[in-house]
Formats: structure tokens, sequence, C-alpha cells
């Protein structure tokens, strides 16, 4: 693996995330700390109400963190502008449903406005990688058609692409795999890895497939009452992570298949 690759995009320290107003704080998580290097494939696996999108939202400066250290490309996140942070991360949120009216063209073309001008007049640059960003995401023969026109699957890659679009090292992702049968599921993680591999991009999901992310994960995170614990799948099943997300009297972990079953 050459030295590029190798490049650290996201890293913390000491990390305590949570939220905070004049009369409180109430801490999430604390004590976080892990670096994601280049063309790594990341999934955030935990129970409901662990604090999964609490740690997205802190990790794409959607939310400031309460204490420690959180760099994009080695600087504090809190030292960028927004448009500063647009060319380092784009996020994949829930959309609402306005986009929808859009054609897919359009809804990927928004990607593009961090690096346009004040009138965001697309340039040939621009439409290429417009177009590079359809064809990686298999959307080139939809880009005429509007997006309620498309399936939850087609949908889901749009914003992938649109993400492409926008051309940052890190890509963010809050459960891209929701209200999708198991064949669009492993689809759009399968287009995940693919854009690691292929496109040296890094990217970081949220996900509740935790038996899919740990057969296509390079790396996880794994969200528990006492912490978070990041490595690779394997390591992590040899620590036990896996063990402690949920009650053990409704649902167990194999670690010779490497997946839940219900007792």
């Amino acid at each position: 693996m050459d030295s590029f690759s190798q490049h650290t995009v996201i890293s913390c320290h000491d990390l305590s995330i949570g939220y905070q107003n004049k009369k409180k704080v109430a801490v999430i998580a604390s004590a976080v700390g892990f670096s994601i290097t280049q063309g790594t494939l990341v999934a955030l696996v935990g129970s409901n109400g662990i604090g999964k999108s609490t740690l997205l939202k802190s990790l794409t400066a959607m939310l400031p963190p309460l204490s420690g250290s959180l760099q994009i490309d080695a600087k504090e996140i809190t030292a960028y502008s927004s448009l500063e942070l647009s060319s380092k991360l784009s996020v994949v949120l829930t959309e609402a449903p306005a986009s929808k009216n859009l054609t897919v063209l359009e809804l990927v073309s928004l990607g593009r406005q961090p690096h346009t001008n004040w009138m965001g007049k697309l340039t040939q640059n621009d439409k290429d990688i417009i177009q590079q960003a359809l064809e990686d995401t298999d959307l080139a023969s939809l880009k005429n058609k509007n997006c309620f026109e498309l399936s939850d699957g087609q949908l889901q890659r749009v914003y992938i692409a649109r993400a492409l679009a926008q051309d940052t090292p890190l890509i963010i992702l809050d459960e891209p795999t929701t209200h999708l049968d198991l064949y669009h599921r492993a689809a759009i993680v399968k287009l995940l890895k693919k854009l690691t591999v292929e496109k040296n991009k890094t990217i970081l999901f949220s996900t509740h497939e935790i038996d899919l992310a740990i057969q296509i994960s390079d790396k996880m995170l794994v969200m528990t009452p006492q912490k978070i614990a990041f490595d690779s799948p394997c390591n992590l099943i040899e620590q036990g992570a896996f063990d402690v997300l949920f009650p053990n009297e409704i649902v167990v972990f194999d670690k010779k298949t490497g997946r839940f079953s219900v007792t």
C-alpha cells in the first residue's frame, strides 16, 4: 500500500460528544479515539439510542464537540470555515421529500455547489465530474428521470452520487440502507466498498446491518454504553466487542459465524 493511501483523513483523541445548553451538559460518549486512513470503509454500529447519529453529527461539525480533539487532514475541525469543510467531507443524511421533485441530474449537480462561483455556473470540469459520479453509481441512464419516480434503492444511489460529485476525500453516511430490502442493502454496501477501492474514498457509515458490515468493512466503530471500540471486524470479534451490543437473553453473537441470532 502506498504512502498516499496511508494518509490519515479523520482522527479524534479523547473526544467527548453530546449536547449542552446554559443549564446542563448531556454527555453521550467520552474518551472517543480513532484514526481513519484514506481508502478505508468504516461501519458504525450500536443499539438504537446509543448515540450513533450524535457521533456522526459531531464528526461533520453539525454538533460542536464537548471536549477533546477532532481533526480532518490534521487540522482541528473547528478551524475550518463551512466552505473549507465542504471540500473535505460530504454528508449523506435522510433527505427531505422536496428534493424528490428534482431530476437525478439536478440533484447530483447540487454536489458541485461548494466549487462553483457565486452564480453557480457549472464549468465543463464540473459537468465531467457529475457525469463520472453518475457512471460510478450506475445512474447515467436515469439522469433525466424525476427523483420521485425512483425506487428507494435508486434514490439512495442518487444521494451517494451527489456526495461523489462534491469530490471530497471523506464521505459520511447516516443509515444509508434504511427501508431497503436485503438485495438493495447489500448493493449499497457493496457500492460503498467499491468507492473505497476504486476511488480511494474514505467512507464512514452508520448501519443496523451488523452482520453485513462485519463481512465487508475494513474497520468498525462499535458503540456500547461503556465505550466505543475501533478495530478490524476480526479483531473486534476476538475482543468480544459484539457480545455486549444487545441483552444476551434475547440476542447472542456467534464468534464462529460472525452473526447474531435470537435466543
